[in-house]
């Protein structure tokens, strides 16, 4: 018996100290980054790498976002970020419980329908999305960015929700219905309140899509003024190409807020894995 004990403790610490050392590698490059960050521009690329800036220059985020309008691109973004959200969260769910607890002809057809756009490649719809929403006149506005969202929030949200809802029991819906509610009403009063950890999953997912998005952006946008983060620090690195210090501090300041997302929200990162697998 004890023998089998101290085999599992074992076992345990090995996969433990593994575990501990494969974080410290892929965290190195960030560390570096946000080190580099508060170097003087010769200290950078010296080595070995001085992992204690000196002397400690943080006027290297003054000088990085004073620069360049980064205030205001945050600004472009957040309001990209906040509309995604809302038309995510609402029209998934809404397609999500109708998949999930309406029947209707060809609902397993559809929905299959709706799985199968997972397959197709970005880039494959990217020329006839821009002559379609260029001919609209959205080019260099938000329009594009956000409103097809609120077209069903993404087959992989939809997905996610139906698998949530049909997780639910099917007599919270039978009691609801005694007591009058329209469908509608059941989604929205009991359905709902319920779904928060699959709200808060989805919703954790759309940040981390509109806040990393480049390619649509960069698509659509062509005013300096109208120009997300992502395109800012690409045009920041264009012009400071060899201002690595500079770019190292913009780079940090910009992902500070997805690294606070992470520390507060990182359960339902595992929640989203674990309601992505819930049985169909």
């Amino acid at each position: 018996m004890r023998r089998v004990v101290w085999e599992r403790r074992l076992w345990t610490a090995l996969i433990i100290t593994v575990l501990t050392v494969g974080a410290v590698i892929m965290s190195l490059p960030f560390v570096w980054l946000v080190v580099s960050s508060f170097k003087p521009l010769e200290k950078i690329f010296i080595f070995p790498p001085e992992w204690i800036p000196n002397p400690f220059r943080p006027e290297n985020y003054i000088e990085a976002l004073v620069y360049k309008p980064f205030g205001l691109y945050l600004f472009n973004t957040m309001r990209i970020v906040v509309l995604n959200l809302i038309a995510v969260l609402l029209t998934s769910s809404f397609c999500g419980y109708g998949f999930a607890r309406i029947r209707f002809p060809g609902r397993d057809f559809w929905f299959a329908l709706v799985l199968a756009t997972l397959m197709i490649p970005y880039f494959v719809l990217m020329v006839p999305q821009f002559i379609m929403f260029s001919r609209l006149g959205w080019v260099d506005t938000f329009h594009p960015l956000t409103i097809p969202l609120f077209f069903g929030g993404g087959a992989f949200n939809i997905f996610l929700f139906r698998q949530f809802f049909r997780s639910l029991p099917e007599e919270l819906a039978d009691a609801g219905r005694i007591d009058g509610c329209t469908e509608f009403g059941i989604y929205w009063r009991i359905m709902m309140p319920l779904s928060k950890p699959a709200l808060a999953t989805v919703a954790i997912f759309t940040f981390l899509a509109a806040w990393n998005d480049y390619i649509g952006p960069l698509l659509y946008l062509r005013s300096d003024y109208n120009f997300t983060v992502a395109i800012g620090l690409a045009t920041f690195r264009s012009i400071m190409s060899t201002q690595w210090n500079l770019l190292m501090a913009a780079s940090t300041a910009m992902i500070l807020p997805v690294i606070i997302l992470f520390f507060f929200a990182q359960r339902y990162f595992v929640d989203g894995l674990v309601l992505s697998g819930l049985k169909g």
